[in-house]
């Protein structure tokens, strides 16, 4: 992010209407509210917020979209993570932080080092019906995860239940399917929720599948994949689809699990992420 961008994004950020509504929106995720939402939840009358949305909009800090006759804006959670990115570059040292003031390697209030430390790792796809519910599976199996792991799955529009294709394939490997199940992801933002250190999106671009966006600064990555769950034919042919996806997630994932994160710093980190998203 060049330091022009950050100027004027820290600028239309130091004003006290603008900041409200930009943390409303980071609240509300993805989705966006509308004109009308903001102002009802704000309580800030309608010429002076259209003049402060349009300053926040100059600032690549948010996004609109038309639906109908209603215009929702969300958070732009990519020049947002930019932004916190820049005012953190070599925090620490160099050393890459985790999200609770603590860095990866040692903690700043005297902690246990790193080698001590599980990190969450969130999966993100559409549905968190399939991909990113074996991905779940993989990286909470013992011998993969080996205590320093703890995964987890959602989806942007979760159908509620998981294909059984899936469940299948997880079965079938050995692991576990008790607890399985498709949520939204905005169960993992709320205050309660645990922290995530790393979040990977598993959608396929190629197919216009839009990935979820995770507010915060946990280290993230894209590792796309085909949905096996459009793949056509016969019953054996869908199953070779999900076994093949996930082949693809065990590999990438062990791959993960078998970084040096105590000798990584973030840039390098997100570097290796993104090269195992492209194997």
């Amino acid at each position: 992010m060049e330091s022009n961008q950050v100027i004027r994004a820290l600028a239309a950020l130091a004003q006290e209407s603008r900041l409200a509504i930009f943390r409303l929106l980071v609240q509300s995720g993805p989705s966006g509210l509308t004109v009308g939402k903001i102002a009802e939840h704000l309580n800030i009358a309608p010429a002076t917020l259209s003049f402060h949305l349009k300053e926040l909009t100059f600032a690549s800090l948010l996004r609109s979209r038309q639906e109908g006759r209603f215009v929702f804006y969300m958070a732009n959670f990519a020049v947002m993570n930019d932004l916190l990115g820049f005012l953190t570059a070599n925090c620490c040292g160099g050393i890459p932080c985790a999200p609770a003031a603590t860095c990866m390697g040692i903690s700043l209030e005297g902690g246990e080092p790193m080698d001590d430390k599980v990190f969450n790792v969130m999966f993100l796809c559409t549905h968190n019906s399939a991909r990113s519910l074996m991905a779940e599976a993989i990286i909470n199996n013992p011998s993969v995860n080996r205590g320093r792991f703890h995964g987890y799955s959602a989806g942007s529009n979760p159908p509620g239940k998981p294909n059984p294709f899936a469940v299948k394939q997880i079965r079938d490997v050995g692991l576990p399917v008790d607890g399985v199940r498709s949520k939204a992801w905005d169960e993992f933002v709320k205050p309660d929720a645990p922290r995530m250190d790393f979040v990977f999106t598993v959608c396929d671009n190629a197919a216009n599948e839009v990935c979820p966006v995770w507010p915060g600064q946990p280290v993230t990555a894209h590792w796309g994949l085909p949905d096996p769950a459009a793949a056509k034919g016969s019953n054996a042919q869908k199953r070779q689809a999900f076994a093949e996806a996930y082949r693809n997630l065990s590999n990438r994932i062990l791959l993960f699990a078998s970084l040096p994160m105590d000798k990584l710093d973030k840039l390098s980190l997100r570097k290796k992420l993104e090269e195992i998203g492209l194997q």
